[in-house]
């Protein structure tokens, strides 16, 4: 008898191991867990004076209805923090005006929220260039409106001004990649360094051509395609799972768990865009060294005056610009004859 309580204090106290290793493997979570903020967070402090929640997207869509004291730039992040080539400002000047008279301190918490999958990277380029500009205090609303709504969160159509203050800027320089370190990476010269692509995988490989060539960077280590680092779930309609603008722990860390996070991470993708989601989630996750390439393919494979490596699944592919010529001559006459037939009803 004494035995048989023994052996069952045992397996009891094995079982208790086991759940509390179990317990432990679950909770595993990232490792900057302030990048990322929720719904009741931001109810809490979007009307306190050392808090900005912005609305990364058009100004239309603001108008239309946001979270209750958040503001607009303008127009979409990506285009409001940005230059017409899409990006970053040379002169760091014209970002501390901008900041500072939409109320954003040194000292100002800055959350960025987005509307869906479309604007998602609009409120991670956000983010991405607070950091460059050494802002330690900025934030992603993870999930964004949807999370809002779903806590019960009402919108408002009331638009938000936050008093002027005085931003100064302190260039984080490793947080940016250029193109002149992405070349060294492309020929081998600098090995330790790991190259990352955002975009698909046509586009990987060089079927679907977005610039003047395609295919990508010699020496890339991963292809982590960017919809495929979110959550995703079943479409009721299609029955096919889909991706979400949720950042998650394990889905993202099972795509970049290739990686070292010990070393210098360099993410890519067209514009600079889509990777700046790349480089939020490497930052999630405690990679020590990331970093965004801020010109990222359109400049890289748009140069025939450089040195500049492509590689592809069946070599070195270029944009068929007769083609699409053809093309856009096929559709001009279409649309002639559409305007004609609607002018003699």
């Amino acid at each position: 008898m004494k035995r048989m309580v023994k052996l069952n204090l045992l397996l009891f106290c094995v079982a208790v191991v086991i759940l509390s290793l179990a317990s432990m493997a679950g909770a595993a979570t990232w490792a900057n867990p302030q990048l990322l903020v929720d719904a009741d967070t931001v109810k809490k402090n979007v009307d306190k004076a050392d808090w900005v929640v912005v609305d990364s997207r058009d100004l239309k869509d603001y108008v239309a209805g946001h979270i209750p004291g958040a503001i607009s730039m303008g127009k979409r992040t990506k285009k409001a923090l940005r230059d017409s080539t899409a990006r970053v400002f040379n002169d760091i000047s014209k970002y501390e005006k901008m900041l500072g008279k939409a109320g954003i301190g040194n000292d100002t918490h800055v959350v960025f929220y987005h509307g869906d999958m479309k604007t998602l990277t609009d409120a991670t380029v956000g983010v991405w260039v607070m950091e460059y500009l050494g802002h330690d205090k900025v934030h992603l609303l993870n999930g964004g409106l949807d999370a809002w709504r779903k806590a019960g969160n009402r919108l408002d159509k009331k638009p938000t001004m936050k008093p002027e203050k005085t931003f100064k800027a302190n260039v984080v320089a490793n947080v940016y990649a250029s193109t002149a370190e992405v070349l060294e990476i492309a020929n081998s010269k600098n090995p330790t360094v790991q190259l990352v692509d955002a975009r698909s995988k046509k586009e990987f490989q060089g079927k679907d051509i977005r610039s003047l060539r395609g295919g990508h960077v010699p020496n890339t280590m991963l292809n982590a395609v960017h919809v495929d680092t979110l959550t995703k779930v079943k479409d009721p309609k299609t029955g096919k799972m889909k991706a979400i603008a949720y950042l998650d722990y394990d889905t993202t860390s099972k795509a970049y768990a290739g990686l070292d996070k010990s070393k210098r991470t360099v993410a890519y993708c067209q514009t600079g865009t889509r990777s700046t989601l790349s480089y939020l989630q490497l930052r999630l996750l405690g990679f020590e060294n990331a970093a965004n390439w801020d010109e990222s393919w359109r400049v890289w494979s748009a140069s025939l005056y450089e040195n500049y490596p492509v590689e592809a699944a069946n070599g070195q592919q270029f944009y068929n610009f007769d083609s699409v010529n053809k093309t856009l001559k096929k559709l001009t006459k279409k649309v002639a004859k559409l305007e004609a037939a609607l002018m003699k009803k």
